[in-house]
C-alpha cells in the first residue's frame, strides 16, 4: 500500500476554546470576518466575542455576513472584490461547512483573476490551475457535519450551469488554524443535528468504501463512526449535551481528515446535482434520501462485502454478519432521528427531473465516479435516483 498525507492545519479542540481565538498566532494583520447571511453566529454570542477578541488584539477587521446554505459562485466573487478593496489579508470564517468551503474559494479568486468557475476541474469548469497562493484562512466551524475545518477543498454552487462541484487543491486552501468548540454547537436545532450528523458520517462511509482507501483513511473513518454511534442520538435529543456534541465535533473533524487521506464515493456527487437544482435542500438531507438505495446498489453488486459488515459493527451491531446488516443498522439510525420519512417530492424534486440529474451528476461530480469500487453506468445511476425516489 502506498499513500501520501499532508495537513498544514493546527487543530484547537475542546469545550471553551473559542478563546484560543486571543493569543494563537494569525496569518494575517487585517480579517476578512464571514459568516452566513443568516443570525445564528450572532445569536449564540459566537460573533460578538470573536469581534471583542480581534479588537482586543489590535486586529481590524471586515465584517461581511454573505453566505447562502449552499454557497453560490456569485456569492464568492462578490466578497472576493470586498477582499481586495479592503486589503484584507487573511479570512476568518466563522459558521458551518458553508462559510468555510466559501472562504476556501474567495481566497483563491483574491489573489487569481479571472471567475472562480475558471479553477473548477470537472463540468463546465475552466479547469485553470490555482497560480498564486490564495489568501490564509482560519476556520472556526459552529456545526458538526463537513468537517471542513481541517481539509483543503470546498464545495461551491454555480447558479447559472446548476452545478455543485468541489475545487481547491493548493495547500493554502487548508485553513492555518481550525476551532473546534463544542459549545458553539449546542443550539443547533434536533433536525439540522441529524442533517449534519448524517453528512459527517457519510463523509466517514464513503471514505471506508472508496476504490482506494489506505491504513490512515480506515483509521479515520472507523473511529467516526464510531464516535457518530456515541454521539449523535444524543445530541439530537438533548442540545445541550456537552459530551454529546463532543463526540460529534470529534466525529465531524475526524471525517474532514478522511478526506484529506482518500476521496468519497459518488454518492456526494449525486445529491449535488439534487442541491444544485434544489439549493433549498439541506445536504445532508439529500445524502440520508440517497443513501439507502445507493449503498443497497453497492452491496448487490458484492462490493467492499467485508467493510460493510465492518461498518455495521461500528454503529452498534455488534452482531452484524451479512453486508445487509449494514443497511439494516443505517435504517435504525435514520427512524431514530426521524429522517426515515424524508421524500425528495417535498423539496420540489420530481421523476421527470431524474435523467439530468443524472447527466449533471456524472459530468460535475465525475472524479468521484471515479472511486466508486464498482463503476455506475448512466442507467445504474437513473436506478439509483429512481429507487431513492418518494
Amino acid at each position: 500500500m502506498q499513500f501520501s498525507h499532508s495537513s498544514p492545519v493546527k487543530l484547537v479542540f475542546g469545550p471553551g476554546r473559542l478563546d484560543a481565538l486571543a493569543t494563537e498566532p494569525l496569518p494575517g494583520t487585517k480579517a476578512l470576518l464571514l459568516t452566513s447571511n443568516g443570525t445564528a453566529v450572532e445569536r449564540i454570542g459566537a460573533l460578538g466575542r470573536v469581534k471583542t477578541m480581534l479588537e482586543a488584539r489590535g486586529v481590524p477587521y471586515v465584517h461581511v455576513a454573505a453566505v447562502e446554505p449552499n454557497p453560490l459562485s456569485t456569492t464568492v466573487m462578490a466578497v472576493s472584490k470586498t477582499v481586495r478593496e479592503e486589503k484584507c489579508d487573511f479570512i476568518i470564517a466563522l459558521g458551518g461547512g458553508s462559510v468555510m468551503d466559501a472562504a476556501k474559494a474567495i481566497g483563491i479568486v483574491a489573489t487569481n483573476d479571472g471567475d472562480i468557475w475558471d479553477y473548477v476541474q470537472q463540468g463546465r469548469g475552466g479547469r485553470r490551475p490555482i497560480e498564486n497562493a490564495p489568501i490564509p484562512l482560519v476556520a472556526i466551524t459552529t456545526t458538526a457535519g463537513t468537517g471542513s475545518e481541517v481539509d483543503g477543498g470546498g464545495v461551491i454552487t454555480n447558479p447559472a450551469t446548476r452545478e455543485k462541484v468541489g475545487l481547491g487543491g493548493h495547500v493554502n486552501c487548508y485553513p492555518k488554524l481550525a476551532v473546534v468548540d463544542p459549545e458553539l454547537m449546542c443550539s443547533v436545532p434536533p433536525r439540522l443535528t441529524a442533517y449534519q450528523g448524517f453528512d459527517a458520517l457519510f463523509h466517514a462511509i464513503e471514505g471506508y468504501v472508496t476504490k482506494r482507501p489506505n491504513f490512515l483513511s480506515d483509521m479515520y473513518a472507523l473511529e467516526s463512526v464510531r464516535h457518530v454511534a456515541r454521539g449523535l442520538a444524543r445530541a439530537v435529543k438533548d442540545g445541550n449535551d456537552l459530551e454529546a456534541r463532543e463526540h460529534m465535533a470529534f466525529a465531524n473533524t475526524l471525517s474532514g481528515y478522511v478526506m484529506t487521506c482518500c476521496r468519497l464515493t459518488s454518492q456526494h456527487s449525486m445529491e449535488h446535482a439534487l442541491s444544485a437544482f434544489h439549493p433549498e435542500l439541506p445536504h445532508g438531507a439529500g445524502l440520508i434520501m440517497l443513501s439507502l438505495a445507493y449503498f443497497g446498489h453497492m452491496i448487490k453488486t458484492g462490493a467492499r462485502s467485508e467493510r460493510f459488515v465492518e461498518l455495521a459493527r461500528a454503529l452498534g451491531h455488534r452482531d452484524a454478519v451479512r453486508p445487509d446488516d449494514f443497511l439494516r443498522a443505517l435504517h435504525e439510525l435514520q427512524v431514530v432521528f426521524g429522517v426515515a420519512d424524508l421524500k425528495m417530492s417535498d423539496w420540489g424534486i420530481t421523476r421527470e427531473e431524474i435523467p439530468a440529474l443524472a447527466e449533471n451528476c456524472r459530468s460535475a461530480g465525475a472524479l468521484l465516479f471515479e472511486q466508486d469500487p464498482v463503476a455506475l453506468t448512466f442507467e445504474d445511476t437513473v436506478a439509483i435516483y429512481e429507487a431513492a425516489y418518494r
